[in-house]
């Protein structure tokens, strides 16, 4: 349910509003917009009457959200959500850039990549330093001192850190190191973590699932946010279809569709929804038309030797090229990089 307040509402009426709300068994979420607050009263009441609410002083208006996702709805929150990390605007006009190799492998590797991505623009460092793979032969990630060196190349280039949580178990170990949680694909419906990321105080990328739809998305989205934690950026990084192709199927329609139905900054990974070097490129000019919050790419100077996902990294000069061209579509529909 959603209650509207009137403009300029007083914190005596507001908290009023609130405490009514809280006593017929509603959590409450506030959104303040530019023109005015809104409160997201969240519980399965289906006969619920709404007058009970509207009557109260400071309430223009209440209104029965129909989506199943919530807090994650345009219903409950008009304007885009944008929040900063640092120096760098998530979810504003700016579209952003993230870059790096797949897994954190050796510091000499870390410190050249991080440098590389810097020269071309790039603000946030990806690595991954636990890796869950298909297959448990695979490199499984260098662990805690993985994090280490991606922290230490990331300071040394002022850069901001976005690595992989596998599990609730390494959420205080993995804090220590990151600006950002990333949530893989494969945990995308791991309830019991995204419930305890609603509760830390740093931004979470939330990955599509596999074979997940948008609803489903949005919906794991909703348990972040309905634990507390308002500053979620989704990403869009294929879908499993009948293709063998590519990887995924990049599904760039996606992003579009997120905008329109939610509040929430949407990025995209065209390396994981391809898996190919040279479909990258074109799959993240095409992300950034379509409307792309920002872009997430691997990058490896001597891909041939990566621990992981070698194939899909960009190299060097690619990357480059992919940077200036994405600029110029930025410009062209009125955004920057």
């Amino acid at each position: 349910m959603i209650v509207v307040l009137e403009k300029n509402i007083n914190d005596l009426k507001l908290q009023n509003v609130v405490k009514h709300l809280e006593d017929f068994g509603f959590a409450v979420h506030k959104s303040t917009g530019e023109e005015r607050t809104i409160l997201g009263a969240i519980g399965v009441q289906p006969n619920f009457d709404t007058r009970k609410i509207r009557i109260l002083e400071g309430v223009e208006e209440v209104y029965r959200i129909t989506e199943p996702f919530k807090l994650a709805s345009r219903s409950f929150k008009k304007e885009n959500t944008i929040f900063k990390i640092k120096d760098v605007t998530i979810g504003g006009n700016e579209v952003s850039v993230i870059a790096g190799p797949c897994s954190v492998e050796s510091e000499e590797q870390i410190i050249i990549i991080a440098e590389l991505v810097k020269k071309s623009g790039v603000k946030i460092l990806r690595g991954g330093a636990f890796k869950p793979r298909s297959s448990p032969y695979s490199f499984q990630g260098m662990g805690e001192e993985g994090l280490k060196l991606l922290r230490k190349a990331a300071d040394e280039f002022g850069l901001i850190v976005i690595t992989e949580i596998i599990e609730s178990s390494m959420i205080d170990l993995v804090y220590k190191y990151t600006d950002i949680f990333q949530v893989g694909a494969r945990n995308m419906q791991n309830y019991s973590l995204l419930k305890e990321l609603g509760s830390v105080k740093k931004p979470v990328m939330l990955k599509r699932g596999l074979s997940a739809t948008v609803e489903d998305w949005l919906m794991s989205a909703e348990y972040i946010l309905s634990n507390g934690n308002p500053d979620v950026l989704l990403c869009e990084r294929g879908i499993r279809t009948f293709e063998t192709y590519t990887r995924n199927t990049f599904d760039i329609s996606a992003i579009p569709v997120v905008h329109k139905r939610s509040h929430l900054p949407v990025f995209a990974d065209p390396s994981h929804a391809t898996g190919l070097r040279d479909k990258v490129i074109p799959m993240a000019r095409a992300a950034v038309a379509a409307g792309a919050d920002g872009i997430m790419v691997e990058v490896h100077h001597d891909p041939e030797k990566a621990l992981s996902d070698g194939p899909q990294a960009l190299l060097p000069h690619q990357f480059e090229e992919m940077m200036q061209q994405l600029k110029l579509i930025a410009n062209v529909i009125g955004r920057t990089m």
